[in-house]
């Protein structure tokens, strides 16, 4: 029994756009890797600045207008524990885009194999 036209043509549409869409999709989560990763270096870089740094050195944060002091120790630990989620961040990233990659192969595979098996 075959399918009908229509039905095929719906189909392989269907597939399509979730191709395209995991597509964009793949694209934005790169993306977003590359920003996190941008940032992990910035944080990592700062962090070896402060660790060059004495005990005794004042030391101000920004909050909002104004600046505060912060000794370097909470400075330090604040710069780790945001390194550490931004790696969090991109692991859970990095999953997505299996699944999502897996999602955009396994899409056109099924668009082949429609292909193949109406021969067109």
């Amino acid at each position: 029994m075959s399918i009908p036209n229509e039905a095929l043509q719906k189909l392989v549409q269907e597939i399509e756009t979730q191709a395209i869409n995991a597509q964009r999709e793949i694209n934005v989560v790169k993306a977003a890797v590359a920003s996190k990763q941008r940032d992990i270096r910035m944080l990592e870089l700062t962090s070896t600045e402060v660790k060059q740094l004495s005990n005794d050195t004042k030391m101000y944060e920004g909050v909002g207008k104004m600046f505060m002091f912060t000794p370097v120790d909470k400075v330090q630990t604040r710069l780790s524990s945001e390194t550490a989620e931004l790696k969090s961040d991109i692991s859970n990233l990095n999953k997505k885009l299996h699944y999502l990659e897996t999602t955009h192969k396994n899409s056109r595979e099924h668009i082949d194999q429609i292909f193949k098996s109406t021969g067109r």
